[in-house]
């Protein structure tokens, strides 16, 4: 009987279908080294992968503990079966992951060819998939760098396309200001501010770090300072950020009431001179507006797939909504292009962006004028 094969074409995917797989994967995690990931360059032999995957099977005889013997001689034996289905390598190369989530039994053998070649060859298991030769494929968007200073906590975070991430919140303990009187006021008033200088020093060091790999890549195009008093002032005037941060400050800073994801949310929002910044704050608006005119059910939208294309074909759709999930996001760029709308990609980081998809499918527009009543 003839082996099945599998056409290596159909193994393809672009970068907005590997960014999909990518947040998928990562959610998987192990409390043993049981999930394997398997990178094959392009022009490596199968059979010699095939060789490798053998021996390792035979090593894991070796594991001490049955349960995760078995999880990972189940994910080799799931590698070597695709494997053996895929004729040759394909052009970009080859990822597996494959494995075992132990506590629920759920298994699961991701196979396909990234829209960049794959560097390197390599063979791992693992409590987690490793992504790494990965994640630089898909980042390829320009990044604002967000910082939220006080004089004793901080927020790092980066607006990356339309998405919001919190990198880093840093903290220290500092005393506020107490009525001493005399020389002892101001003895104490100096510590304060020497422990200050310290935090904004510390803090100025997690953000090089955090910041620095976008800064190389060159992908790093601003930097929004916020805070909700003088501390942000301070904090710049002092140059504490390196000295290539600091050529990337906007001149205009924040006033923010919050640290973390709510202030990152205000930041973005408030942050009028940073070009970037304007699809997320334009993604916020328009669900906004959609939700309104939801709400008081005037006409102005239209949701589901047939509904969406018919009012596109018509020319009344002046702003298509549609979730970065979706599989068709680039079909529906098209048809919006055609009829001269503008089209507003959702982010999942939003906080309405799970209703919007669950509800909605992640796909609405919002019309030019009213629609008429059937």
């Amino acid at each position: 009987m003839s082996r099945t094969t599998i056409d290596v074409s159909k193994l393809e995917i672009n970068k907005r279908q590997l960014a999909r797989l990518l947040r998928e994967v990562k959610k998987w995690s192990a409390p043993a080294t049981v999930l394997l990931s398997l990178y094959i360059p392009p022009g490596r032999p199968i059979s010699d992968v095939m060789s490798l995957l053998r021996q390792e099977y035979s090593t894991a005889d070796n594991i001490k503990l049955k349960k995760t013997r078995q999880a990972v001689k189940r994910a080799l034996a799931a590698a070597m079966d695709r494997l053996q289905m895929i004729p040759k390598v394909p052009p970009n190369g080859l990822v597996l992951f494959c494995g075992e989530n132990m506590d629920t039994g759920d298994f699961a053998c991701y196979v396909f060819s990234p829209p960049e070649k794959v560097p390197v060859f390599y063979y791992r298991t693992d409590k987690r998939f490793i992504t790494d030769f990965l994640d630089e494929m898909v980042e390829n968007e320009d990044v604002i760098g967000i910082l939220i200073v006080e004089r004793d906590q901080g927020t790092i975070g980066i607006l990356k396309g339309s998405r919001l991430q919190v990198l880093e919140e840093v903290s220290d303990y500092i005393p506020g200001k107490h009525k001493m009187g005399g020389q002892s006021q101001r003895r104490y008033d100096r510590i304060i501010e020497q422990m200050v200088e310290e935090f904004y020093k510390r803090f100025a060091e997690h953000a090089r770090r955090q910041l620095e790999p976008y800064l190389t890549k060159g992908k790093l195009k601003g930097i929004i300072v916020a805070g909700p008093g003088l501390a942000k002032v301070d904090f710049v005037k002092g140059k504490y950020l390196d000295y290539r941060l600091q050529q990337l400050v906007s001149k205009e800073l924040v006033d923010v009431a919050y640290q973390g994801d709510q202030g990152l949310k205000e930041a973005v929002m408030k942050a009028h001179d940073v070009v970037q910044a304007q699809k997320y704050r334009d993604a916020i608006n328009a669900l906004e507006e959609f939700k309104k005119y939801l709400v008081k059910d005037t006409g102005m939208i239209v949701y589901g797939p047939r509904e969406v294309e018919e009012a596109l074909n018509m020319g009344m759709v002046r702003t298509l909504l549609i979730h970065e999930d979706r599989e068709d996001l680039e079909e529906w760029r098209d048809k919006a292009k055609m009829s001269g709308a503008e089209v507003i990609v959702i982010p999942s980081s939003l906080p309405e962006a799970e209703w919007f998809k669950k509800t909605f499918d992640g796909l609405a527009g919002i019309l030019r004028y009213k629609l008429a009543r059937r």
